[in-house]
């Protein structure tokens, strides 16, 4: 199968192109530099010079592949509504990564007891994402619509993952924040109290569900990609642990937005997002293997 891929040089994008590369698919991924192109055509992915806005690039290849996985970003709306028109009419799988922020409450390291599956955030329900978040959640309803104009549209919703990366971009977004400000101060740190729990999914989980909704997803569906879930108190405990450093110690908001920056800080690492994800095990026989991000952490982050 011939598939195009953007975000080839990222963390899920080029995992997945990896692993796609391995079973044999012919991997075509967007980069916009000439190193970058050379780190992926040594990993055998055929790279395409481009960006996200370069519209021609985007329709061009997506209209030749077999299949378009966007991995690169969730909140670009152009992009997404250029694959979505190309494809339009050729019944090709489209999958669009988003993120389960999209139903993080900005808690300054506070818990919530709120629990979302796929079912509660469906278009017409109650439920109603955070002003920051809006933009990316009709994003994801754009692609999804795009279902009824003969696009096999799927929308992948990560929560936090963890693990090493396969390709170029080794590393995921909030474990790593939390183990380079341990590292540099000595001090392994969390917004607030800590008490903020994500749901999180290990990388290899991750592709094999990427795997299985290329194969065989259902036109419209939308999967949240999670297999257990931790406060962040007892992330920076297992990072402490992990590098000997002391904490967990709290950061207020402020200085967690000097920190880490504003989206970092106020979402990835101080809210709370807690998923289930019914539908991918139900629809796609979808079975993680893995289930601890502490453990993880502890048997895989060094000092060093």
């Amino acid at each position: 199968m011939r598939i195009f891929l953007t975000g080839a040089t990222g963390y899920i994008g080029g995992s997945l192109a990896v692993r796609l590369v391995e079973a044999g698919h012919r991997v075509r991924g967007l980069t916009r530099s000439d190193s970058a192109a050379s780190g992926l055509s040594a990993l055998g992915i055929e790279p395409v010079a481009g960006s996200l806005d370069d519209a021609d690039v985007l329709a061009g290849e997506a209209r030749a592949a077999d299949a378009v996985i966007n991995a690169a970003d969730s909140d670009h709306a152009g992009a997404a509504e250029v694959l979505t028109r190309a494809l339009a009419g050729s019944g090709k799988a489209l999958l669009h990564t988003s993120g389960s922020s999209i139903v993080g409450e900005a808690s300054g390291g506070e818990h919530s007891d709120e629990v979302f599956t796929e079912a509660d955030i469906a278009e017409g329900g109650p439920w109603r994402p955070e002003p920051d978040k809006a933009p990316r959640v009709a994003i994801d309803r754009g692609v999804l619509a795009s279902a009824r104009e003969g696009v096999r549209a799927v929308v992948l919703c990560n929560s936090l993952i963890y693990g090493t990366g396969l390709g170029l971009g080794r590393d995921s977004v909030q474990v790593p924040r939390l183990v380079a400000t341990a590292r540099r101060t000595g001090v392994a740190r969390h917004v607030g109290r800590g008490a903020n729990i994500w749901s999180h999914v290990h990388l290899d989980d991750v592709i094999d569900l990427y795997v299985r909704a290329l194969d065989g997803a259902e036109p419209g569906s939308f999967f949240f990609v999670e297999n257990g879930e931790s406060d962040f108190r007892a992330l920076t405990a297992a990072v402490a642990e992990a590098l000997g450093a002391r904490g967990p110690e709290p950061l207020d908001i402020e200085s967690a937005v000097a920190e880490w920056g504003y989206e970092p800080a106020v979402y990835a690492l101080g809210s709370n997002s807690r998923v289930r994800g019914v539908a991918p095990r139900a629809a796609l026989g979808w079975r993680p293997a893995h289930a601890s991000v502490t453990d993880w952490i502890k048997e895989n982050v060094r000092p060093e």
